[in-house]
């Protein structure tokens, strides 16, 4: 879609200049005239058009502009795989739109095979959200395997593809398995007060493990103790201090094994 507008948009400045000059060239002038009407008439308006039109065109299909304005990824990576992207930076570029100013993110990027690499995406974010742009906060990302200095934030709102691309992440670092998250999609959801935090002192992929004393209450208002270990970014562990309510799964036919529930960028 971009290629296209500006293609067109330079097609449009090229036919209007060459046009123009056309015109101007093969005028033949009379004696009341003159040749300065070759130059100067109707005829102007199309260059005229043009060197207002082809620059906006450039502009408004800039990197992050035209899914401001459509609030879809670009044609280019409308299906590109979908990577997890940590902020490692960001900053303005000095372009607005509409007062809402448009940020270049630097991202540290895994891939759906597992390579990390660095990469950058540029996109308008409102006023109001620019402070939930902090370095380690996660978000999905598109990115082309074969070209990945630039990526986009996944606009799809397929929050199913996204949370795929993330779990897998956490299973090749060690940080859950495959039989925690059958938990988290099949069990029920409860509540569960924090009686106990221990920090064993291991360390996976940047993240925390921590062993906590849980008492889970039951749909039915009955209760359970147990204890569930889990790894944990450094920004979370103030969640699951002692006396804190969180969200659990957990299978009726298996009460001792419980899932903790924390948002992604806690």
């Amino acid at each position: 879609m971009k290629s296209k507008i500006r293609a067109a948009a330079v097609a449009f400045g090229v036919f209007a200049v060459g046009y123009y000059l056309y015109y101007g060239l093969t005028n033949r002038p009379d004696e009341v005239t003159g040749s300065m009407l070759g130059w100067v008439g109707p005829q102007m308006a199309l260059p005229i058009i043009a060197a207002t039109l082809v620059p906006m065109a450039f502009a408004f299909t800039g990197d992050g502009i035209l899914a401001a304005f459509t609030g879809r990824n670009s044609s280019e990576f409308r299906n590109a795989e979908v990577g997890i992207g940590t902020i490692t930076a960001f900053r303005q570029t000095g372009v607005s739109v509409n007062d809402q100013p448009q940020v270049r993110i630097e991202f540290r990027v895994e891939g759906g095979d597992g390579k990390v690499f660095d990469s950058h995406a540029k996109m308008i974010v409102p006023l109001t959200e620019l402070a939930l742009l902090q370095p380690g906060v996660v978000l999905p990302v598109r990115y082309l395997p074969g070209r990945t200095d630039k990526v986009e934030v996944d606009r799809s709102g397929d929050t199913g593809v996204a949370q795929r691309a993330m779990n897998e992440s956490l299973i090749r670092k060690g940080i859950t398995t495959r039989g925690k998250l059958d938990i988290a999609e099949r069990g029920l959801a409860a509540q569960a007060v924090v009686r106990r935090l221990d920090v064993p002192g291991r360390i996976r992929g940047g993240y925390t493990e921590v062993v906590l004393g849980l008492v889970v209450t039951r749909p039915d208002g009955t209760t359970f103790e147990t204890s569930a270990e889990k790894y944990l970014p450094p920004t979370a562990v103030g969640l699951v201090q002692v006396g804190r309510i969180v969200g659990v799964h957990y299978l009726p036919g298996n009460e001792q094994e419980v899932v903790i529930a924390l948002p992604v960028n806690a």
